[in-house]
């Protein structure tokens, strides 16, 4: 199943995938133009909580979005920054992910090994591409220079309609990737992804999580599965929503959570997304409260050490409430949040 993040005491992660303009369409009537692309939605998460690691992400020159992010990405001086034009079709009160039709219309250059440091090796790393930038060889030298590694289905099943760039799935055994599944260490996917993998074969080299939206998410391993709990918010926007789960994920599993109270904290950070148009914005007090209550959790989590990292430990249910406690108390700099 792989190592664990947080057994190095100064955990410091690598996190591949490139940045891309995001333009959201609604009933064919552009809705906004944003910063996408999942490394910008997973460092709004880890930045927030102060788990430090590095981005390798490639643009292109026309990329727009310079002051708007911390982590600057290799400028490409042949493409183009990678462009998806998000359409939605839905009643004018929500929209849903489920009725979005997702088309690349430009893609910049793949990230190679030779981007990846040489001389570092990393706690973790996360595998997030959006438009095939990650490759095959790409993947294997992460997974040997991470001591774990979650990757995003999405990075490896996604193909693209070669006339208008109409994203469609395919599956992982189809794919360039499949060699390298057993040495992952946590895969996570989508309702809708999740049924382009055997998930029953997989979870028995590593974990898999699938997400479910306003159903929470279910965590897979070797030897059980656990259904983990959902916050309710107001959907305006589901892009971003898995990128946020996996940097709330990854931010739990640094700080020594059972792996379902990770997903839990993935979990809220995915619903205060879907809460805002483009990248979120989190207010600083509510961080500082995530922060606190996933530390009395890992006190907590500390005294049922030698039970499996994957079980469901006593208290999760009052972790659910406190967290829930905490968007209450305070609330993210959107108003729709």
């Amino acid at each position: 199943m792989g190592a664990n993040p947080n057994q190095n005491p100064n955990p410091h992660g690598l996190i591949v995938g490139n940045y891309c303009h995001d333009v959201l369409f609604k009933d064919d009537v552009v809705l906004a133009h944003t910063l996408g692309g999942a490394v910008a939605f997973i460092s709004a998460v880890l930045d927030a909580l102060t788990i430090h690691s590095d981005y390798i992400s490639k643009t292109g020159t026309d990329f727009i979005y310079t002051t708007n992010i911390t982590h600057p990405p290799i400028p490409s001086p042949s493409h183009k920054t990678t462009v998806f034009h998000a359409y939605f079709i839905s009643d004018p009160s929500e929209i849903r992910r489920e009725d979005r039709i997702l088309k690349r219309v430009e893609s910049c250059d793949p990230i190679t090994p030779s981007d990846l440091p040489d001389e570092t090796h990393f706690s973790f790393g996360m595998a997030v591409g959006i438009a095939g930038e990650i490759l095959p060889e790409t993947l294997e030298k992460m997974l040997d220079i991470c001591d774990v590694v979650l990757v995003d289905i999405q990075a490896l099943v996604r193909e693209f309609d070669e006339i208008d760039g109409t994203v469609k799935l395919v599956n992982l055994k189809e794919t360039g990737f499949a060699h390298l599944v057993h040495r992952i260490g946590f895969l996570k996917a989508s309702a809708e992804e999740s049924l382009y993998v055997d998930v029953d074969e997989v979870r028995k080299d590593c974990c898999v999580v699938v997400t479910g939206g306003k159903d929470g998410c279910t965590v897979y391993w070797k030897d059980g599965e656990v259904q983990v709990d959902p916050f309710s918010t107001v959907q305006v926007d589901p892009t971003g929503a898995g990128d946020s789960f996996l940097g709330g994920l990854v931010a739990g599993l640094v700080q020594g959570l059972a792996v379902p109270d990770a997903a839990l904290v993935g979990n809220f950070f995915g619903s205060l997304t879907v809460g805002q148009i483009g990248l979120p914005e989190f207010d600083s007090r509510l961080m500082q409260k995530v922060k606190e209550e996933m530390r009395l959790r890992k006190i907590q989590c500390d005294e049922h050490d030698g039970k499996s990292r994957f079980t469901k430990l006593s208290g999760h249910d009052q972790f659910v409430a406190s967290l829930g406690a905490a968007r209450l108390l305070t609330r993210t700099v959107s108003p729709n949040v």
